[in-house]
């Protein structure tokens, strides 16, 4: 009966879905384009006011995002995470869906059909995603409440005595956001899904050590290390108190409920096996899962085999690197590397230095690669001490839209001795410049867009332009030291064994130590940072391999385009047009691409 029932519900949502995207028939009237501009100024502002209104709600549902792009109305809330509050939003979607099928957009402009056509994939997606229940599995080492309430703060603002009531008012409410988290998680068990055992063990580590900390010295105080000049002592005294009161009243006595939780009923039911593959519907999920990260309708099985071809070309150019080093073979190279101390930071404080250095560096080449620049600031800082463990060498948040916070290269510095400066190069213009930093600030300095497609993310695009930016380095004559160069390409490697890796744990049944036991035979990094790795993988099905997907399509789109455009190929112009209209699946980034090489090939 539930499967009847879940059926019908997935075949209206697929005619609504078709409606909205256009796909079944309209009435004539609508299909002749003869629509009289006062009619397609009704619809285009009937758009306009629903793109809002979804906007709307999206913020007074995701109280935490909305407090990070600036928007402080929201900022004495905490998301809603109960299993109510869920299906209200899949219901919410589901009317969104019909709303938008409702306005045509014949003689509306190609980006107000194309807006219209991301919502509805959007929406489509978040009602697909809904059959794999997400939030019964909320907690990893990589997510998870307890990583993301403390990872808020610093991407606060406190300007005035209401900010810091807000926060309180805030922290009040931690208690009941792990109530409803650890509901989830307990129906998760009910319905055997759990994460693996051997990765809730990590959370709960990451959860003990934000309790080890003294409340005054925890992320949730740091708010009083500093004052505004405008904010009087007493409200100064007022707000110190208080603050520390909700800490040590509510924020860590949920934690410790949470860490007993883990304990003691969470960590023993987790999975044993690490592919998704063992969850019900294991397989469908990952499908589904692959098809979200890279936006194609590639299977698994062929994006391993992509994996396998791109490690074996990348390995034959770093095979070139090592032989013009004097070394035999890439493991030589890699050993005296391993075993060269200039090679290796001194201090996290080198490291980072050295990271500033690089985007230091890329910064007046920009304008050689694009038209449009970005206007948001750009820093360089520590990934926080209670998650550097667990986390990945480096990554990036973006700042706000009017710069008062600015976007952020967050570099790993523990076990710095054993980093490896050759990939600090192809990092720093991975996560800063012209990577991350650049298309997600132009996206959100974008104007006469919707504001939902300032902030849309698609892996495949934004890390495969992330990865891209490590090659552009190159384009512009960087990476002169054979040994960066060399770094270049173990990055790049790197993200094509993630194909490989990823594929094979999830669809292909592969073992952990498996996982492992590909890298060494395949990368030279270092022991922490490769479990990290296959741990994430593990933690994320899919997320990673969006990298090297994405990358693989914007160089096949600029091949395309420098072969049919020849002399009249312009670098800076492809670019403009590869993010001058924010992420994009990649279909659609194609077919935008085609477009615009039919332009320029005719003459206006």
């Amino acid at each position: 009966m539930k499967l009847r029932k879940l059926a019908a519900i997935l075949t209206q949502l697929l005619l609504v879905a078709l409606c909205a995207l256009q796909l079944v028939p309209r009435p004539l009237a609508a299909q002749s384009g003869t629509a009289p501009s006062a009619d397609v100024e009704s619809r285009r502002k009937a758009l306009s006011d629903l793109f809002a209104q979804i906007w709307e709600d999206r913020l007074s549902h995701s109280p935490e995002f909305a407090s990070t792009i600036g928007d402080k109305r929201f900022d004495d809330q905490l998301t809603d995470y109960s299993v109510d509050a869920y299906n209200q939003q899949l219901a919410r979607g589901r009317d969104y869906l019909r709303k938008l099928g409702e306005i045509d957009t014949v003689g509306l402009s190609d980006q107000e059909v194309l807006s219209k056509d991301l919502m509805v994939r959007q929406l489509i997606e978040d009602q697909e995603e809904s059959a794999f229940k997400p939030w019964e599995m909320p907690v990893n080492q990589f997510n998870g409440l307890h990583l993301s309430l403390p990872q808020l703060v610093p991407r606060l603002s406190f300007t005035t005595a209401k900010d810091y009531d807000d926060y309180i008012a805030r922290l009040n409410k931690v208690p009941t956001a792990f109530r409803q988290v650890s509901d989830n998680m307990l129906t998760g068990i009910d319905d055997q899904r759990v994460p693996p055992k051997y990765l809730l063990e990590k959370v709960l580590v990451q959860v003990n050590a934000l309790l080890a900390q003294k409340p005054e010295d925890s992320p949730f105080a740091q708010p009083l290390k500093k004052f505004p000049a405008t904010i009087s002592a007493a409200d100064q005294t007022r707000i110190h108190d208080e603050v520390l009161a909700a800490i040590t009243k509510q924020v860590y006595p949920a934690y410790q409920r949470f860490a007993r939780f883990l304990q003691a009923t969470y960590i023993p039911a987790g999975r044993a096996d690490p592919g998704v593959w063992s969850l019900p519907d294991g397989d469908a999920y990952y499908a589904f899962r692959v098809k979200q990260s890279t936006t194609t309708d590639l299977t698994p099985a062929q994006i391993h085999q992509i994996g396998l071809d791109q490690v074996a070309q990348d390995e034959a150019d770093m095979l070139v690197i090592a032989k013009k080093l004097g070394y035999a073979d890439i493991a030589a190279l890699r050993a005296a590397m391993n075993a060269n101390p200039k090679l290796h930071p001194t201090s996290p404080e080198q490291l980072l230095d050295l990271f500033r250095t690089d985007l230091d560096k890329m910064r007046p080449k920009l304008p050689e690669l694009f038209n449009r620049l970005p206007k948001a600031p750009l820093t360089v800082e520590a990934v926080p001490a209670y998650m550097e463990k667990d986390q990945a060498g480096a990554y990036y948040e973006r700042g706000t839209p009017d710069g008062s916070r600015p976007g952020t290269v967050f570099v790993n510095t523990y076990d710095f001795e054993h980093s490896s400066l050759a990939t600090v190069e192809s990092v720093a213009y991975h996560e800063g410049l012209p990577g991350h930093h650049l298309q997600i600030s132009i996206a959100q300095e974008l104007t006469g867009l919707p504001t939902f497609r300032k902030y849309l993310h698609y892996t495949a695009y934004t890390e495969g332009w992330g990865l891209y930016a490590e090659r552009l380095g190159k384009d512009i004559g960087f990476y002169q030291d054979p040994y960066s160069d060399f770094g270049r390409l173990e990055s790049d490697n790197f993200r094509a064994i993630r194909l490989v890796v990823d594929t094979g744990v999830h669809s292909q049944h592969w073992t952990r130590q498996q996982m492992v036991d590909y890298f060494h035979a395949h990368s030279g990094i270092d022991d922490a940072a490769l479990n990290a790795e296959v741990d994430r993988y593990i933690a994320w099905p899919a997320q990673a391999i969006g990298y090297k997907m994405g990358q693989l399509k914007i160089l096949e789109l600029r091949a395309r385009a420098e072969k049919a455009l020849g002399p009249k190929f312009d670098l800076r112009a492809f670019h403009d047009q590869v993010v001058d209209s924010g992420a994009l699946p990649l279909d659609v980034l194609d077919a935008r691409i085609t477009a615009w090489i039919t332009t320029q090939k005719t003459p206006p």
